[in-house]
């Protein structure tokens, strides 16, 4: 009888199984649900549910999707992924800004905060 469950997200290079839960909250379960997905979106899914933005983690993920080691990176194409991955911070701040909704909106009428 063989395993038909999908590879985990840690069966990509450079990440480990932390990433397995990390990724499993921002609702990507499998290895190839994040290659389909792709390194930027499934990033911002990943500050969108709490993850703190972390450079060397954005070009670590970026790089084992190429199936390349995470310290690779260099140079000029470090640099243009320093770019994108401020764009996407600078997009998940943004969304962090806006009305919240739904209960969130409740919850702030009746005074329990932001956070919680």
């Amino acid at each position: 009888m063989t395993d038909s469950s999908p590879p985990p997200v840690s069966s990509i290079r450079n990440l480990g199984p932390a990433s397995d839960a990390s990724f499993a909250r921002a609702g990507i379960a499998s290895a190839d649900a994040l290659r389909e997905l792709g390194a930027d979106a499934a990033y911002a899914r990943l500050l969108a549910t709490g993850s703190r933005p972390h450079f060397i983690g954005y070009y670590a993920l970026v790089m084992g999707l190429q199936g390349r080691p995470w310290n690779d990176c260099k140079g000029k194409e470090k640099d243009a992924l320093r770019d994108r991955f401020d764009k996407i911070v600078a997009g998940a701040r943004a969304d962090e800004s806006a009305a919240p909704i739904g209960i969130e909106a409740t919850l702030n009428e009746i005074g329990t905060g932001l956070k919680r």
